[in-house]
Order: structure tokens, then sequence, then C-alpha cells
């Protein structure tokens, strides 16, 4: 079984459900069966959102870099990373380290063609900083699908900021519903689930949309790697 090091601490309950879901997903009977992981539970990391949209605060890729270098010296044999939006810093983390980064972006892309078809439309639930470096949308149209970004992204960057503060609740929950209403609304019967505050609420995407969370994902993508040895 191989280790399995996690850039962690954006946010922290989201972190938390990762490990929830890592451990949900091996069928264990003992403990050495689970995979094992060593997790940088880094809550200091600058904001995202103030350096993407807001133009403000520190750049995190140091910061990340700096996380990806000490979880290899800690002997992690691959890294992840439960954050959407942090993956615009990905090459950062890439070029810090010698071990493979398990790309969430980029496998969820893949999830989304194989439940689509290629030359779909897919809604992208997530943070507005996500489409205004077009993170997914290169992603996407690099397996041949088109994405479609809610047109309030303002509804929902106060969701996130409202989980990240209160934890989930009702507020949340309406605003993602309605968000993925409008998406299906233009054709986006499958709809990516790229943000991991919105993990933690990933049922309320509108009924008959086929959610893909990214976080499970990247979950499938580490047991598969920790297991592949």
């Amino acid at each position: 079984m191989r280790r399995v090091g996690i850039l962690g601490g954006m946010g922290p309950e989201a972190t938390v459900l990762l490990m929830q879901k890592i451990i949900a997903a091996v069928p264990a009977t003992d403990d050495a069966d689970h995979v094992p992981l060593i997790v940088d539970q880094n809550c200091q990391v600058p904001s995202r959102i103030a350096h993407l949209i807001e133009g403000t605060g520190p750049d995190p890729a140091p910061v990340l870099a700096d996380m990806a270098r000490r979880l290899e010296a800690a002997g992690a044999e691959a890294l992840a990373m439960p954050c959407n939006t942090a993956h615009h810093y990905a090459d950062a983390i890439r070029g810090a380290v010698s071990v493979p980064f398990l790309d969430m972006v980029a496998a969820s892309a893949r999830a989304a063609r194989k439940a689509a078809g290629q030359g779909a439309v897919v809604g992208l639930l997530a943070s507005p900083a996500v489409a205004q470096v077009g993170l997914f949308d290169r992603a996407l149209e690099a397996e041949g699908l088109r994405v479609i970004h809610p047109e309030d992204g303002a509804a929902m960057l106060a969701a996130i900021r409202s989980i990240k503060t209160k934890g989930v609740d009702k507020d949340a929950r309406v605003a993602v519903q309605a968000a993925s209403e409008a998406l299906l609304a233009k054709g986006a019967e499958v709809q990516l689930i790229a943000c991991t505050e919105f993990s933690l609420i990933a049922d309320a995407v509108a009924p008959g949309v086929q959610g893909i969370d990214t976080l499970d994902v990247l979950v499938a993508a580490i047991v598969d790697f920790a297991r592949s040895a």
C-alpha cells in the first residue's frame, strides 16, 4: 500500500470529509487494509479568493509548494489536494516535488466526459474564481465538452463563505440548488460539484441532474494509486 500526502486545510471540513470518504471507499477487515495518509491541515494557506478575485493578499503558490516538499520529505509517494480552486497553482506543486500529483481537475473532466458523452454541455458548481481563471474550462474542452457556469457568481461566493463561517445551512443549499436548476435549464444534465465546500451539500443539486462530486473523483484516484502497488 502506497502512502499519499494530502495538502489540506482549504477548508478544514473538506479535508476531514476527504479522509472519511477514503476510509469508506476501502473494503477493510483490519486497520492495515486502509490507505496510509500524511495530512498537512494547513489552514493558513493564503486565500485563493483574495488572490484571484480581489487581487489582494499573498500568492498561495509558495505556501503550497512548501507543503508539497514537507509531505514528500515525510514519505508521501503521491500528493493530492481537496481544493478545486487551489488547483490553479498545481504547476507550483508539481515543480516542487518528484512524486506524482493526483490532479482532481483533470480526473473530473474525464469523469464528466464518460458521464455526459463527447460534445455535451457540462455545468460547473464552483467558486467564481474557478470561472475567472478558466481552470475547468480548459480541462473540459480538452475532453470535447462545453462548460457553463452559474450566472450569479456572487451567490456562489456567498454560499461558500457561509459554509466556511457557519457550516452547512439552508441558505447555502438554496443557493446551490437554484444555480443547479439554472444550469439544467441551459442543457447541463451533468454537473460537476467543483467546490469542496459544496461537497458537504452534494445532494443539493436540482432533481434530474447527474451530479459528479470532484471530491469523490479524487477519492477514487487516491485509493487506486495507494492500492496499485
